[in-house]
């Protein structure tokens, strides 16, 4: 800019667009990172959402004047800290997040069909990732940061070109020069570094940027050698350094814009020299043009939003409305809107291209391919014409993706089969539902080896409202009235081994471990519920700390603890309860020589319990003995969790080592089948699913997601046959599968949500259902047995919520029309899982037995698969009846007709009527004297008609008090004749269920809500009233008749 040459942006105006242009809907995350946490291709906008590891998506221009609709991306398992848009594929998106990992998005021409799994997975990094940039000129090229390095990746080979020297503290930002040939840096170390990654990795260039490492961002103005950085000085004020790369020594300009402590975004468009600065959590929008010949930063305005800035981006020029001088449109992101604000220069006409304020802009064909780049290659990116007139129609795809496949499925898909694979992309968006809100959670999808579609109530599209669909799809969980919850718990121990389950119950009571030393557990009764007393409680004193703990199943009784001292002991608690406490136990097993992790009873066979340790053992133990028994080996790393069979036949183990392992403990001491298990080391459950046919893990992948994964237990080596991810916590989910209904119930200690899926033989395996939430976390969650549930209420589990001070039972009920009849298909027959079937000696010596069967239907209730059909019932009623009746309508009509009666003759000529042939004078002084009769004559109305209803009330009062009947006239006085009460309630005898009837249907359709009129509701009741004391006062009078002595 000339410093005598006016700039021709200096009249610039800055402006939010109208409210409609808005895009609503959606609620910006919060993440604390050194992204924009918004971006835009000329197609499309991404935005960090509320929900961790999603990203919001939406289209950057309206269909046809529209609603855009705001779909949801699933990335990654953490926050995603950063992300950015290929400049030239416009749907080629690259994600980084806290998990540590680079993942590169194919997205849909309508932003709605996202993919469900990314395209190239690059990493893990050995932090998380911070910051994105794809490179200005090669295609394919991605530069990282995360931590103290920066990495050069080749996209499309899916490798790393370089990885740059280390930097002395955390990135904050990094930058392609527009020729592509050189990165910027800045970093907490308060320097500013500038790379030649083809030359070699360590800086060519450094220099003390801003005084204070609070964050500072780095771009650069064009292919020129001039760069910006904002950051903060000495002062903690936020400043603008100018900076010239030849000399590198000091900056060439300096200029402070205000002592805001929010973070700056810089935003610079090439064409026009302008920067704009918006700061995190502020309304305020900086303008400045830069002159770096002078040097001078010129500001040219201000721009004042309604809301505060999350974050901001800018639009691709190519996207602008170039026709109505718009030279610039920032995206400002708030909590609940992405607001446009656009620049335009003020112009005479705004009908046709101003080539001054628009020169000629980089095109979207990129110059090289990343393998020319890196050889050397620096051909630019051929410029073209903003005229859109004159604009070039080619368009540029990523190799990698072709747009016209698509080799994942639509997002809402929650089961992945790998077969499937190959659907084509029309295919794949014809199984796409519509976006739903960005706050609602559900299960991401994740590639399994044999799976289908889930069907679930919360999903729209054609697939799932066609395929299979589970009948607990609306099971409905509630906690039941506090008069059942056990209160006033006090010292609890919530810091449980992730292999314990926080507590355990049985039918009749709770065991809760407590924070007293010595591991102190106490025996509650659920018979006696409400608030314990605030003295101290009767307790097990084990003498080491708990680490697991269960009930035997056979016996209520008993109780089996497991120590941290490699000791396992078993207490008798008395039939009453616990009176005081117990410091002996009944036996005491010995045998493991490390930490116990688990412990389990066997479902069949009487005095039988197994337990794993960190010895890397499985011990059978036999009780009547107090002897071990089996000691199954094979393990090489700890034991998450181990299972009985329903037939108590097989023991299955999941452990740390990556291995699902199936025993037949009587045959042999090693595993008799084993197959790949969860990837994540944070811990794994297991259970036996589907009648004893297949194995069913929760556990973790390698980028922490919480999964399901269901084995076919004949075949484990062969792998899962359904995978699927669940959501992100860092607990183990903690699985309950109800064997008569084949539902399985999910969720960890410190959770708030759990989630129930039907589990199916065949494909999709899981059926997802309707989950249960509550609104604080709870530190455990068991369910108590079949037999403690209301069939009558359809209630088909039960359990008991562990929260912070207290115990509260959740039913879970399916929802049925005919809860009068026993629901066969929900409650079939159920074990008798209490009584064993059979000894431990039978047990050990070969011996196998099943439970007998036991029905829940009570004896006075019929299944409903025998419950007589309904017979269809007529709608309408015959036309005799129409003739001997009057309709609803001629009733109200009649009625009103007889109010109206009553207050005049509505054929009476008005006085206005005789208002002829005078002047408008005269019309003005008549018109005044009708105005104030008529006030008149309303209040003296209003005020007669006070004076009647408190007569009417004192003479009913008098009446009943004297206990005689009402004269005529005093009737009268009460408000309402005899005849017009029956005439309004359109009855011609006093038949009190005929009153009834038709004063209830009267004051029904009068009501207001429905259109009707509050005053003739008034008279109906009035009626009704007169007519039951005419209906007294005749009961009255025969009573006077029947009690005169005969003469």
């Amino acid at each position: 800019m000339n410093r005598f040459r006016a700039s021709k942006f200096r009249h610039a105006l800055a402006r939010s667009q109208r409210k409609e242009a808005w895009i609503g809907d959606i609620r910006a995350g919060s993440t604390v990172s050194y992204g924009n946490q918004i971006k835009a291709s000329c197609r499309l906008i991404a935005f960090n959402a509320d929900s961790a590891g999603v990203l919001g998506v939406v289209p950057l221009d309206c269909q046809d004047g529209g609603k855009r609709a705001v779909s949801q991306l699933r990335c990654h398992s953490d926050t995603v800290t950063d992300f950015d848009f290929s400049p030239f594929d416009q749907l080629l998106l690259a994600t980084g997040s806290a998990d540590k990992t680079v993942k590169v998005w194919c997205l849909s021409e309508n932003g709605q069909d996202l993919p469900a799994c990314a395209g190239v997975i690059l990493g893990p990094e050995g932090c998380q990732v911070d910051m994105l940039q794809f490179h200005s000129t090669a295609d394919g090229v991605l530069a990282s940061g995360a931590g103290r390095t920066v990495k050069i990746w080749d996209v499309a080979q899916q490798q790393s070109l370089t990885e740059l020297e280390s930097h002395g503290d955390q990135l904050q930002s990094l930058a392609w020069k527009q020729d592509g040939a050189l990165l910027g840096t800045s970093c907490k170390d308060k320097k500013l570094r500038i790379f030649d990654p083809r030359a070699k990795p360590a800086a060519s260039q450094s220099v003390q940027g801003h005084e204070n490492n609070k964050d500072s961002r780095l771009i650069w103005m064009d292919a020129s050698d001039y760069l910006l950085s904002v950051g903060f000085n000495q002062m903690r004020e936020r400043e603008v350094k100018l900076w010239d790369t030849r000399r590198f020594s000091g900056s060439l300009l300096s200029c402070a814009l205000d002592s805001s402590p929010g973070a700056a975004i810089p935003l610079f468009d090439t064409d026009t020299g302008l920067l704009v600065v918006a700061g995190k959590g502020e309304n305020l929008l900086y303008c400045f043009e830069v002159s770096p010949l002078q040097p001078a930063l010129t500001q040219v305005n201000q721009c004042v939003t309604e809301g505060k800035t999350r974050g901001a981006a800018l639009v691709p020029k190519l996207a602008l409305d170039v026709i109505a001088c718009e030279v610039a449109r920032v995206l400002q992101l708030t909590d609940s809107f992405i607001v446009p604000v656009s620049y335009t220069v003020p112009r005479k006409s705004v009908q046709e291209f101003h080539e001054d304020l628009f020169p000629d802009s980089a095109g979207t064909l990129p110059s090289a391919s990343s393998q020319e780049w890196w050889s050397g290659d620096n051909k630019q990116v051929g410029k073209v014409s903003l005229n859109p007139a004159r604009r070039p129609k080619e368009t540029f795809t990523f190799s990698l993706f072709p747009h016209a496949q698509q080799e994942c499925l639509p997002h809402d898909s929650r089961w992945l089969d790998a077969g499937s694979v190959d659907l084509d992309r029309s295919d794949a968006s014809g199984l796409s539902s519509p976006s739903s809100s960005l706050t609602s959670p559900s299960m991401a999808l994740s590639v399994s080896t044999t799976s289908g579609f889930a069907s679930s109530s919360s999903q729209r599209s054609l697939q799932s409202i066609l395929g299979p669909s589970s009948k607990f799809r609306h099971t409905q969980g509630t906690v039941l009235h506090r008069d059942t919850h056990i209160t006033n718990l006090k010292g609890l121990n919530l810091t449980t081994p992730g292999e314990c389950n926080g507590f355990c119950a049985n039918r009749q009571r709770l065991a809760v471990p407590l924070l007293s030393s010595g591991g102190q557990i106490a025996i509650l009764e659920l018979s006696k519920p409400g608030r314990l007393p605030d003295t101290s409680i009767p307790t097990i004193q084990n003498g080491t700390p708990v680490a697991d703990f269960c009930w035997d199943p056979f016996d209520l009784q008993r109780l089996a603890v497991a120590g941290e001292d490699a000791k396992i002991r078993i207490w008798q608690i008395p039939p009453g309860g616990l009176q005081k406490t117990l410091l002996e136990p009944e036996a005491v097993l010995r045998g493991h020589t490390e930490k116990i992790y688990s412990i389990q009873f066997h479902p069949q066979a009487a005095n039988i319990l197994a337990s794993s340790s960190y010895d890397m053992t499985v011990r059978v133990w036999d009780l009547c003995t107090k002897q071990e028994v089996l000691c199954l080996k094979g393990h090489t790393d700890q034991i998450f969790s181990l299972a009985w069979s329903p037939d108590g036949q097989k023991l299955a183990t999941v452990s740390k080592d990556g291995r699902v392992r199936l025993y037949e403990p009587r045959r042999s001491l090693e595993p008799e089948q084993d197959g790949p298990g969860p990837e994540g080391s944070r811990g794994a459950r297991v259970v036996w699913a589907c009648g004893g046919h297949y194995l069913l893990v929760s556990g973790f992948d390698s980028r922490s997601e919480r999964q399901l994964y269901l084995y076919k237990a004949d075949s484990l080596s062969a792998g899962p046959v359904a995978v699927g991810t669940v959501d992100v916590s860092p607990s183990t989910l903690i699985p309950f599968y109800d064997e008569d209904t084949s539902v399985v119930f999910l969720t960890g200690k410190g959770d708030t949500r759990v989630f129930i899926y039907e589990i199916v033989t065949e494909a999709p395996f899981f059926l997802e259902c309707n989950s249960f939430s509550s609104s604080d976390p709870h530190k455990g969650f068991v369910f108590l047995p079949k037999t403690t549930c209301n069939v009558r209420e359809v209630e088909f589990a039960r359990a008991l919520r562990l929260r912070q001070s207290s115990v509260e039972p959740v039913v879970f009920k399916v929802p049925r029309v005919k809860k009068e009849f026993f629901q066969d298909d929900i409650f079939p027959p159920t074990t008798m899982w209490w009584e064993p079937a059979l000894t431990a000696t039978a047990w050990l010596t070969g011996s196998n037995a099943q439970h007998q069967m036991l029905s829940l239907q009570p004896k006075d209730m019929t299944p409903v698969s025998e419950a007589p059909k309904d017979v269809p019932v007529r709608k309408y009623a015959p036309s005799s009846v129409y003739l001997e009746e009057k309709s609803d309508e001629q009733k109200k009509e009649e009625l009103l007709s007889a109010m109206v009666a009553k207050l005049g003759n509505r054929e009476d000529p008005l006085p206005q009527d005789s208002f002829e042939g005078v002047d408008e004078d005269e019309w003005a002084r008549y018109l005044a004297q009708i105005v104030v009769l008529g006030a008149q004559v309303l209040g003296r109305a209003f005020a007669l008609a006070l004076r009647q209803e408190f007569a009417a009330s004192r003479a009913m009062a008098e009446a009943r008090g004297r206990g005689r009947p009402l004269s005529a006239a005093e009737s009268r006085v009460a408000g309402i004749s005899l005849q017009e009460a029956k005439q309004i309630l359109n009855v011609s005898s006093l038949a009190p269920e005929e009153i009834q009837k038709n004063y209830e249907h009267l004051f029904k359709v009068n009501d207001k809500s429905l259109g009707g009129s509050f005053y003739v509701q008034s008279k109906v009741l009035r009626a009704k009233e007169r007519l039951d004391e005419e209906l007294w006062i005749q009961a009255q009078s025969q009573k006077e008749e029947e009690q005169k002595p005969e003469t």
